[in-house]
């Protein structure tokens, strides 16, 4: 997360201890409708330091003109990866009265991102000078499919030009398995990080449960936080677990370790986690 305000000096510490040990670092877009410091400068600031930073981009705070002249400036500025998001309800943040715009829906702003780059032209038929690089993900919340469901959204992304997914926080293996091997019946085959988490409490695992939309983290999970002296160092030993199980998985391609107030675990977590090799 950007900082909420100006001092850079915290975000830059974090990541530094993670240089050379991530193949990238996602930044969020004013997360929780709630404003920080903007993704664009700081994927920058993280590029310098030596990261290949995945900019987050909602179609909340923007109208179309603002969003593309974003997309040419993190080009310009050589961030490549993209994460293309709606964002969160502004009613959900810190100045409820803030207007939504939502001039793209996250379809068509991928769409936008994929003619930029491969046909050097805006919407309006007008030339982009130079070049626009991107990769470009979307987000997904795993579930446990129920018989006939269809992934009707994320499959609408892909058609846009999607070639990468994130997820929320999916910490049962087996629900993932399950809903890898639904999408690759529904003849989605993208490469897939599943959002996992180092938890440092029973209390932290049960907020993101309450809270966060589309968590799934299970009861057994919980109950191993509740069981141990040191939760925090069983959270990381469950990341460590969840991971091992998940690289066995078609189509999961790696995971999007998320800790915030606790990114000194991630160090840790991937420290451990050396060597694993993902299924093919």
């Amino acid at each position: 997360n950007p900082p909420k305000g100006t001092n850079i000096a915290p975000v830059l510490e974090s990541a530094r201890a993670l240089v050379g040990r991530v193949d990238g670092v996602n930044v969020t877009d004013n997360t929780a409708a709630v404003v920080r410091a903007g993704s664009l400068p700081v994927c920058r600031l993280l590029y310098e330091l030596g990261h290949d930073p995945v900019m987050q981009m909602t179609c909340r705070d923007r109208n179309r003109i603002a969003l593309q002249s974003e997309l040419m400036g993190a080009a310009a500025l050589g961030i490549r990866n993209l994460l293309l998001l709606k964002g969160d309800d502004p009613k959900q943040g810190d100045q409820p009265d803030a207007k939504p715009v939502f001039d793209y829906d996250t379809a068509a702003f991928t769409a936008v991102a994929v003619a930029m780059r491969d046909k050097g032209t805006l919407p309006t038929g007008k030339t982009v000078s130079g070049e626009c690089d991107f990769f470009i993900a979307a987000a997904d919340v795993p579930i446990d499919p129920k018989p006939g469901w269809e992934p009707a959204s994320l499959k609408a992304k892909i058609a846009a030009g999607c070639e990468f997914v994130q997820t929320q926080f999916c910490m049962d293996a087996d629900v993932v398995r399950r809903y890898m091997a639904r999408l690759a019946e529904c003849g989605v085959r993208v490469p897939f990080l599943i959002g996992i988490s180092p938890l440092r409490s029973a209390k932290s695992a049960n907020w993101m449960r309450e809270k966060l939309f589309g968590t799934i983290i299970p009861d057994a999970t919980v109950a191993r936080l509740e069981a141990a002296k040191d939760p925090a160092a069983e959270g990381r030993k469950i990341c460590l677990d969840l991971m091992r199980e998940l690289a066995t998985i078609p189509g999961v391609a790696g995971v999007h370790i998320m800790a915030p107030g606790n990114e000194a675990a991630i160090a840790d977590v991937i420290k451990g986690a050396a060597g694993l090799k993902r299924a093919k």
